[in-house]
C-alpha cells in the first residue's frame, strides 16, 4: 500500500523562493521608487530569494546609452527593461524594477510579454505627488528644469500617465520605507511569490 505524504513546508518555501516575477514600480522622479525596491531586495534576499534590481538610470547608462527623452526613445528605453525583466523572472529571479515609465501604453507592452510568456508581473504605482518629490529632487532635476537648465522633466512639462488599476499604490509621502516595503512584500505573499 502506497501512503502519500504532503510535501513538507519548506518543500514549499523553496518553491516560492524560485518562483521568479516581475515588480515594476512606476512613478514620478524622486519619488521613493528605488529607495523601496532596495528596502525589498534585502527583506526578499534574507529570505533566500534570488533578486535583481533594474534600475532605471543604471540602464540608461548601461545598456541604453545614446537614448533620448523623447516618446520613441522612452518607449524602446521601457521595451528593453522589460524584456530583460521577464527573461530573468522566468528564470526565478525577483526582479523589482523602479522606473519611471511614464506611458501607459508602454508599461501595458510589458505586461503584455509577462503575460504572453505566463511570468508573473505587478504594476506598483509609488504615487508621491510632484510638489513632494520636488522638494526631496534627489538628482536635482526639478532644480535645472526650473532654472530653463532642462526642459522635458516627467510629471512637470512632460506628460506622467499614472495607471488606473496598479497593483498596489503606495503613497510613500504619508509612510516610512519601511512601511511602503511591507506593504508590497504583503502583496508579493498574497500573490504566493514570497
Amino acid at each position: 500500500m502506497t501512503t502519500t505524504v504532503d510535501a513538507p513546508a519548506a518543500g514549499t518555501a523553496a518553491a516560492v523562493q524560485a518562483c521568479g516575477a516581475t515588480v515594476w514600480l512606476t512613478g514620478l522622479p524622486s519619488a521613493g521608487k528605488t529607495t523601496i525596491a532596495n528596502e525589498l531586495a534585502e527583506r526578499l534576499r534574507a529570505e533566500g530569494h534570488r533578486v535583481e534590481i533594474l534600475d532605471g538610470d543604471e540602464i540608461r547608462e548601461f545598456l541604453s546609452r545614446g537614448l533620448g527623452f523623447n516618446r520613441e526613445d522612452r518607449d524602446t528605453n521601457i521595451q528593453r527593461i522589460g524584456f530583460v525583466a521577464e527573461l530573468l523572472a522566468s528564470n526565478g529571479v525577483k526582479v523589482l524594477a523602479p522606473v519611471i515609465a511614464p506611458y501607459a501604453d508602454s508599461r501595458a507592452a510589458v505586461a503584455a510579454r509577462h503575460a504572453a510568456q505566463g511570468t508573473s508581473y505587478l504594476e506598483v504605482h509609488v504615487a508621491t505627488p510632484v510638489e513632494v518629490c520636488s522638494e526631496r529632487d534627489v538628482k536635482g532635476l526639478y532644480a535645472k528644469q526650473a532654472a530653463g537648465e532642462i526642459s522635458g522633466l516627467t510629471g512637470v512639462d512632460d506628460p506622467y500617465e499614472a495607471p488606473a488599476a496598479p497593483d498596489l499604490r503606495i503613497e510613500a509621502h504619508t509612510q516610512t520605507v519601511a512601511a511602503s516595503a511591507a506593504a508590497l512584500h504583503a502583496l508579493l505573499t498574497e500573490r504566493g511569490l514570497a
